[in-house]
């Protein structure tokens, strides 16, 4: 799944000659990992293919009997990903100000595709742009990153947040609750509503769930913390760096940088109408994405160095006047383009 575009932003920037200041400054900050280094050739576009494994889970609605007589069923999967990343900066993105001076960013395009490893069948498709944002005035904000993703079920959503300075350790994964929950605490603790037959993989098959003979290898404690999968690759490596991008679209925390903008959007059949005491409300709305990336820089046990990205996504979906956790891990290496030397660390798996 590749990018295939020759566009590249060329803005007016008042009192500026745009192409002297990306010269200057990389516009595109801590996201430059996602794409590797700028070409030679200032023509050409930096991108960067990367492909792994990992896991999904979806607590999804559920009408009728076809998939049992609950009303939802847990879907599990078993996932390859390929994630497509090309820089369109060009002399930067023109954000002009009522006040202040016009602020640059730099983006990248990106397409993400996820495939269920049992059967190749395609479960995800989601293309969008990943943008630098400058240390602003108006809000008083650092620099923030920012994830601007269109789901074709019928959310957008506009993640924000900040990229930490690398660190010389490897990362720290906290648990990742898979119980629906009642309420505005989403803590793995409060308010929450346990199913546990469907949480306890060592249950037989039932039907509010996806059969067992799909996800060969998926463990109980897996099923419980899907973050134990990033753990899992990070066995026989040795971590040399890592830095962190925090983002979510939920801006009324009252810690979260920033703390205005960003959101989920979702169509009509996702919002629906009225609530659960009328015998209506949402059909699977999502209000609310939080995602944490892992860019590492790793020595497996051969000896190579490569990069490496990992990342850990949280979707709730509403409905049944609850909160019902969507999670998707992966790990990801760059993928070596034609005629390119595996020993920069790109995988031709």
């Amino acid at each position: 799944m590749v990018i295939e575009t020759d566009f590249s932003f060329a803005q007016a920037i008042p009192g500026l000659e745009g192409r002297k200041v990306v010269e200057a400054i990389d516009l595109l900050g801590p996201l430059r990992p996602l794409v590797g280094p700028k070409p030679e050739d200032p023509n050409q576009h930096a991108k960067r293919k990367w492909r792994g494994r990992g896991f999904n889970l979806i607590w999804r609605p559920n009408f009728g009997s076809q998939f049992g007589p609950k009303c939802f069923f847990l879907q599990l999967n078993l996932t390859e990903e390929e994630l497509d990343f090309t820089e369109i900066t060009g002399t930067g993105i023109a954000n002009r100000s009522l006040f202040e001076p016009t602020i640059t960013l730099g983006g990248i395009a990106y397409i993400q595709a996820i495939k269920d490893s049992f059967d190749q069948t395609g479960q995800h498709f989601e293309p969008g742009v990943w943008a630098y944002v400058p240390k602003t005035a108006n809000p008083k904000e650092p620099s923030t990153v920012v994830r601007m993703g269109s789901i074709p079920h019928g959310t957008t959503i506009n993640l924000q947040g900040t990229a930490a300075d690398p660190v010389m350790t490897k990362p720290t994964f906290r648990p990742a609750s898979i119980t629906p929950f009642v309420g505005n605490h989403d803590d793995g603790e409060t308010g929450l509503i346990p199913h546990p037959f469907e949480e306890d993989f060592s249950k037989d098959n039932n039907l509010s769930r996806t059969d067992k003979n799909r996800l060969p290898g998926l463990t109980r404690d897996h099923l419980k913390n899907p973050n134990l999968f990033l753990s899992d690759a990070l066995v026989n490596q040795t971590v040399l760096s890592t830095m962190v991008l925090k983002l979510s679209s939920n801006t009324k925390l009252g810690c979260s940088v920033p703390d205005v903008g960003g959101g989920t959007a979702n169509i009509a059949s996702l919002t629906g109408k009225g609530d659960v005491h009328t015998g209506g409300g949402p059909n699977a709305a999502a209000p609310v994405v939080s995602a944490t990336f892992w860019i590492e820089e790793v020595r497996d046990s051969d000896g190579a160095e490569f990069v490496q990205l990992q990342y850990s996504q949280r979707v709730l979906l509403n409905f049944e006047g609850a909160s019902w956790p969507h999670i998707t891990v992966a790990t990801l290496r760059p993928v070596c383009a034609p005629l390119r030397d595996p020993s920069d660390g790109c995988t031709t798996s």
